[in-house]
């Protein structure tokens, strides 16, 4: 089975293709933050990079959030929209559990941190479980200040994984048991997303497009601004 990843939550968008040998072909970009534009030839050429057809995809895996709302939009539409086209099942992740998945050869409690903007930050606690990550806490979305006192509090090691930590390092920087990973690890990634959802789906742990959920956290921005215009 091949699995088709598609990671648009953040800054960067990104597709991955792979299956039993791994990830076979994959393509991520920043520039512009243009994630309509650069979701649908990305996967055209990691497909004539790996030789396949888009009719060999047994799954579709997609970041489901939290995440920028416009692009996390733009992932799980095309993403439905293929699985839907290609009579093919879905599996959903969080953009936090993706984080911590690429940071998962470590002791440390990890901690993926990415910004929300408006001030904010997503973030949430996992342990690695050697092949995997295993959740410690529910996701939240809190200022950095918050964070960084729940931090200081709790006085528990961590290593910050996410554009959060980058965002705000001179908060976070302040504390002793904070270690900062690095760029390679700043935002959640669809080769990390192939590697997670392949065993699930030879495992048949899928879901039909329909059953697939995004996480927001929070209301979109243009609601929030229309509610707050509106005196709501």
């Amino acid at each position: 089975m091949l699995v088709l990843g598609i990671e648009s939550a953040s800054a960067e968008v990104g597709v991955a293709l792979g299956g039993e040998d791994g990830v076979i072909a994959s393509a991520q970009s920043s520039r512009d933050r243009r994630h309509a534009e650069n979701l649908t030839p990305q996967i055209e050429f990691i497909c004539r990079q790996a030789q396949v057809e888009l009719s060999e995809v047994g799954c579709i895996a997609v970041d489901v959030g939290p995440g920028l709302f416009t692009g996390l939009r733009v992932g799980l539409s095309s993403a439905m929209a293929l699985a839907h086209g290609l009579d093919v099942p879905m599996i959903g992740v969080s953009s936090l559990e993706l984080g911590a998945f690429a940071a998962r050869y470590t002791d440390t409690t990890i901690l993926p941190c990415y910004d929300a903007r408006r001030g904010e930050v997503f973030s949430a606690r996992y342990s690695a479980t050697g092949d995997g990550v295993e959740s410690l806490s529910e996701p939240r979305v809190s200022t950095p200040d918050e964070l960084a006192e729940d931090l200081q509090a709790s006085g528990e090691p961590v290593l910050m994984v996410g554009d959060g930590g980058k965002r705000y390092h001179e908060i976070f920087s302040t504390i002793d048991t904070v270690q900062f990973a690095g760029p390679g690890l700043w935002y959640p990634s669809a080769r990390s997303l192939v590697e997670l959802t392949y065993p699930r789906a030879i495992a048949g742990d899928t879901m039909s497009p329909g059953e697939i959920e995004p996480l927001y956290l929070r209301l979109p921005d243009a609601e929030i601004n229309w509610k707050t215009r509106d005196g709501r």
